[in-house]
């Protein structure tokens, strides 16, 4: 069958002939199968340079071959060539599903292209449309039933739509998130995990030396999309139900839905990362990768190589690889050594600092450390504190006291009367790397006396607990982690204002005119 020549798409249309025209074509599709060539039509208007016509095109193919697919209009089994459509021996009924299963095609090769259009109506238009197909054809497969583990959903079809989400050229994170309605359906979000970690070896294992950070984004946008839920052992929520053996169905059990979250972030996260993408994973990886994970101790080359880079990305390694070492209980030696290295005046600065103070707080807070490893600690934030700004100060030295009180054999950092006596002559080595050996348990915290006379009056208030006995119950610095200097200044401001005398003797003549001045003068004579 050829295209009608007498109905082709005219150039110019007005504003509501188009519609007229779509609609009168798919009524004729669905009404006769004589009017079959109108389909092209229709199609036609998918590649409009229109907005509004591709859109109302995209919306007129849903309907027409969502209802072929219920009436079982589109051929099933292997596609003949359209060009031997008239030779062998077939019926007019199977030429015309051949026919339609053709168009059927060249309609989601649109769509899928449609997905990179400049316009974002478009892109969702034929992601839906796109959406609607996967379900007709989960419904109502096209290809001849086996007894594989896939059952009957289009894989095909959905592995082409997320390699098109996952755009090498095109940021992708608006559409992604307009996805991610789809993702809620267990069946839907348990295929994409395995196509997007087929898309992930296809594409990174290929360009291994190229950046592609616009890829690698629309990757991770889409993985922090995924959700595992984690009520019960089986799955409820399908876009398709499939009642087939469905106790052998992976789609509908839980510990499969992990098995394949699992191998999809274990794929990307194998390969190099931007600097940018370590932070953007890190920061969500305790609470949002690791719980749905089946194995999360897998994770720990890449926390390890995360821990090696340094500066910000090692801080927030630190929250994953503290989760494995006391929930997983997996070894991993020198950590307090490792987390005593990353102690530098940077750490006041970062954009994670309130994350490194509660984190370290969380990691010193066992009564079973030994005192040398605290001791040393104690002395090397007391020491950074020399050169701090007064807003991590204000952090730092009630954090000292704190550890102070939690590990009470360090109150000799305190209380040792020949510090005193030898105030330039520190045993402490600020330059040692293993705790061990810096021999911290033989200085005193004469820095924080030093603070004692800070510019600041807050630091040097906080500076003044030092010489009272310090009490069992810690201070909350929970408030304190993410003070600014801003806030730091608005709290002075609003400080209830002292008068500050300047003179002894108040002044009493300064403001009365000349003219009462010159009656006392004459007065007086």
């Amino acid at each position: 069958m050829a295209p009608s020549t007498d109905s082709n798409v005219k150039e110019e249309n007005s504003q509501g002939s188009y519609k007229k025209d779509i609609n009168t074509k798919t009524d004729h599709v669905l009404q006769s199968k004589k009017h079959a060539n109108d389909i092209f039509d229709v199609i036609e208007y998918l590649q409009s340079e229109k907005d509004k016509q591709i859109i109302f095109a995209s919306n007129a193919c849903r309907k027409i071959f969502c209802e072929l697919s219920d009436r079982g209009d589109l051929y099933v089994g292997d596609l003949p060539e359209e060009d031997d459509l008239m030779s062998g021996d077939r019926s007019g009924e199977e030429k015309y599903r051949i026919f339609m299963r053709h168009r059927y095609n060249s309609c989601v090769e649109i769509l899928l292209e449609n997905i990179g259009h400049e316009s974002f109506q478009v892109k969702e238009t034929s992601l839906c449309t796109l959406m609607k197909f996967v379900a007709a054809e989960a419904k109502h497969p096209l290809q001849n039933p086996d007894s594989s583990e896939h059952f009957c959903f289009p894989r095909e079809l959905l592995r082409n739509l997320v390699e098109r989400l996952l755009s090498e050229k095109e940021d992708m994170s608006l559409l992604i998130s307009r996805f991610q309605e789809f993702l809620e359906m267990d069946d839907v979000r348990y295929y994409v995990m395995s196509s997007v970690r087929d898309n992930i070896y296809k594409v990174m294992s290929r360009k291994k030396k190229a950046e592609i950070p616009v890829y690698k984004n629309n990757v991770f946008t889409l993985l922090s999309n995924i959700n595992i839920p984690t009520q019960g052992p089986k799955m409820k929520k399908f876009l398709v139900r499939q009642d087939y053996r469905l106790d052998e169905w992976k789609v509908a059990k839980l510990k499969e839905h992990k098995r394949a979250f699992e191998q999809m972030w274990l794929m990307f996260l194998k390969f190099k990362l931007p600097s940018f993408m370590y932070k953007k994973i890190l920061v969500i990886l305790h609470e949002s990768i690791m719980p749905q994970m089946s194995d999360p101790t897998l994770l720990i080359d890449f926390l390890s190589a995360a821990y090696d880079i340094g500066g910000a990305i090692s801080l927030l390694a630190l929250n994953g690889l503290f989760v494995l070492i006391h929930q997983h209980n997996l070894d991993y030696p020198d950590f307090y050594k490792k987390l005593y290295g990353l102690l530098d005046p940077s750490i006041f600065h970062v954009k994670y600092r309130a994350r490194f103070f509660h984190l370290v707080n969380i990691f010193l807070s066992s009564t079973h450390l030994p005192a040398y490893l605290v001791a040393a600690f104690v002395k090397r934030f007391a020491r950074l504190s020399l050169t701090a700004p007064p807003t991590a100060l204000l952090i730092l030295l009630p954090f000292i006291c704190n550890l102070i009180r939690r590990h009470p054999s360090c109150r000799i950092l305190i209380h040792r009367p020949s510090a005193a006596e030898e105030p330039c002559d520190d045993p402490y080595v600020m330059e040692e790397e293993d705790p061990a050996q810096c021999h911290a348990l033989e200085s005193s915290l004469w820095e924080i006396k030093t603070l004692q006379t800070h510019y600041h009056p807050d630091v040097a208030k906080a500076a003044l607990t030092i010489n009272e006995p310090l009490t069992e119950q810690e201070e909350d610095i929970s408030e304190l982690l993410e003070l600014s200097a801003f806030e730091v200044m608005e709290r002075e401001l609003k400080a209830e204002s002292k008068t500050i005398p300047l003179e002894f003797d108040t002044a009493t003549e300064l403001l009365k005119s000349s003219r009462e001045v010159l009656g006392v003068h004459f007065s007086l004579e």
